[in-house]
C-alpha cells in the first residue's frame, strides 16, 4: 500500500501538517520499531523536501531512530554546517558517513549476460549489488529510504533503489552503472521510469535485497503559482519557485512509480522549440564541481538546438571532479565526447578502473553539436579550456544576463537578443519536443 498525497492546492505546495499526517499514516502501518536508519540525500539534493521528512521521522520515532547515513554516493561529506543547514533539528551525533570506496560489502551479483543484454551488446562485464555495511549488518527493522524523484542522466527518473545502490554503493556498482548509461545513451533515458540501470537497481532489490526491511519516502517537488508559504518554506532552506507538490510513502516499486508519473508531469519542460542560447544558472551553495553542474549540460541538452550556445553562470565551481582521484581524471581526459572517452578507457587503465568517470566525460560533452561556456567563480581559463570547455569571465558576463534580473524561459535582451533562462537545472529536464510514452 502507497500513502500518499499530493499538492491540494495546484500549485501552492503541500503544508508541513499534511506532510506529518502522510508520513505518519505510513509509519503507523509499520507498527513498532526499535532500531530506525534513515537514509536520507545529502547537500547537492537541497530541493528534495527532505530537511521536513527527516526531522518528521525524528519526532516520531525519537531514541528508535538510531542511525542517519546521507546518501553521499560519491559526494563530498557533509559538513557540520550543512547539518544544520538542511537537516535541522536532528542531532549530530545520529549521523554516519558513507565510505563509497571502502566501507562496503557486495550482497549479490548480477550476471554478464543480463548485463550485456541491457547494454544491447556493448558491454560484458557482471554488476556487484554493493551496500553499506551498516545497511546489510546494521540489525535495523526499519530502514526509511528518503529522496526526491526527479528526471536523471544515469537512472532515468532519480531515487528509489539507486539511493541505496548508488547513494550507499561502492565504487565498483557506481562505477559500472554510471558506464552503462553512458554507452546505452542519456537522452534515450531521461524521463523515463523503465531504463537499463533502472533494472540492475530492481534486479538488486528483488533478487539480493528482499529480505531489507526498506521503506521509501519519494518526494516530488514542482513548480509554485505564487511563491511558498511558511509551511512549505520551512521544509527547505532552498525554497524559491518551487514546492513539494507530492509524497508517496511505502514499500515497494509502486511509491516510486507513482512518484515518477507526478515528476514527468512537473519536472519536464517542453519548450516545443529548439533553444539556440541557453543561461543556466548554478547557485553556490549547491554547485561546486563540474561533477554537479554539468547537470547544466545534461538536462538542456535536449532542447539545444545545433551550433548552439550553453552559457553556464557558476559562481561556486571551483573544482572538477567531487574525489580526487576522479578530478584528476577529468583534468587528464576532458570532455571529449563518446568515441574520445571510449577510446581513453581502452588506453587508460585508471580510467578503466573508475567507469563513473568515464560516463562523466560522455554526459559532459556536447559530442560536438553545441557549445559549452562556462563562467566560473573560482577557475580559470586554462583550466576550463584544458577539459573541453570555453570560458567567460563569470562577473562581466552576468553583467549582460543578470540571474536577478532573467525570468526563467524565455527573455528578450536590450538589443533584441533571445535567450532562454533556467534558474537551476536540477529543477528538471527541457526538451524540444514531448517525451515518447
Amino acid at each position: 500500500m502507497v500513502h500518499s498525497i499530493i499538492d491540494p492546492t495546484r500549485g501552492e505546495g503541500i503544508r508541513a501538517e499534511a506532510v506529518a499526517a502522510c508520513l505518519f499514516e505510513a509509519l503507523e502501518a509499520e507498527g513498532p520499531r526499535h532500531r530506525v536508519l534513515a537514509l536520507p540525500p545529502d547537500g547537492t539534493r537541497s530541493r528534495s523536501r527532505s530537511g521536513l521528512i527527516l526531522r518528521l521521522l525524528y519526532e516520531y520515532y525519537g531514541e528508535a531512530l538510531v542511525d542517519v547515513m546521507p546518501a553521499l554516493g560519491t559526494h563530498v561529506p557533509m559538513t557540520s554546517a550543512e547539518l544544520d543547514e538542511y537537516y535541522p533539528g536532528v542531532p549530530h551525533k545520529l549521523f554516519r558517513e558513507h565510505d563509497w570506496r571502502r566501507d562496503v560489502v557486495q550482497i549479490g551479483e548480477v550476471p554478464s549476460g543480463r548485463v550485456r543484454e541491457l547494454s544491447e551488446g556493448r558491454l560484458d562485464f557482471s554488476w556487484p549489488a554493493q551496500l553499506n555495511r551498516l545497511i546489510v549488518e546494521g540489525r535495523h527493522d526499519l530502514i526509511v529510504s528518503i529522496g526526491q524523484v526527479v528526471p536523471h542522466e544515469v537512472a532515468g527518473m532519480a531515487n528509489h533503489a539507486k539511493n541505496l545502490f548508488v547513494g550507499t554503493g561502492g565504487s565498483e556498482a557506481i562505477h559500472r552503472s554510471h558506464y552503462l548509461g553512458a554507452v546505452y545513451g542519456m537522452e534515450r533515458m531521461m524521463g523515463r521510469t523503465d531504463t537499463p540501470v533502472r533494472e540492475l537497481f530492481d534486479y538488486a532489490s528483488r533478487e539480493f535485497a528482499s529480505s531489507l526491511p526498506v521503506l521509501y519516502a519519494q518526494t516530488v517537488v514542482g513548480p509554485v503559482d505564487r511563491g511558498c508559504s511558511d509551511e512549505t518554506a520551512a521544509a527547505s532552506p532552498d525554497c524559491g519557485d518551487d514546492a513539494l507538490r507530492g509524497l508517496f510513502v511505502g514499500r515497494g516499486r509502486e511509491p516510486f512509480e507513482e512518484a515518477a508519473r507526478l515528476s514527468r508531469a512537473l519536472n519536464v519542460h517542453c519548450v516545443g522549440e529548439r533553444v539556440k542560447k541557453a543561461i543556466v544558472l548554478l547557485p553556490e551553495r549547491e554547485f561546486r564541481s563540474t561533477w554537479l553542474g554539468n547537470k547544466s549540460v545534461y538536462r538542456t541538452r535536449m532542447v539545444l538546438a545545433d551550433g548552439g550556445e550553453l552559457l553556464v553562470l557558476a559562481p561556486g565551481l571551483s573544482r572538477f571532479g567531487e574525489d580526487a582521484t576522479i578530478d584528476a581524471l577529468i583534468r587528464k581526459w576532458g570532455y571529449r565526447g563518446t568515441e574520445a572517452t571510449l577510446r581513453a578507457v581502452g588506453k587508460d587503465p585508471e580510467l578503466a578502473d573508475n567507469l563513473s568517470a568515464a560516463a562523466h566525460l560522455i554526459h559532459g560533452s556536447s559530442e560536438g553539436r553545441f557549445s559549452i561556456t562556462y563562467c566560473p567563480g573560482h577557475l580559470g581559463r586554462a583550466e576550463m579550456e584544458s577539459v573541453g570547455y570555453r570560458w567567460a569571465a563569470l562577473a562581466e558576463t552576468a553583467a549582460r544576463y543578470d540571474p536577478d534580473r532573467l525570468s526563467p524561459g524565455w527573455n528578450v535582451m536590450e538589443d533584441g537578443e533571445r535567450v532562454f533562462f533556467i534558474s537551476n537545472p536540477a529543477a528538471g529536464l527541457w526538451t524540444a519536443e514531448p517525451l515518447p510514452d
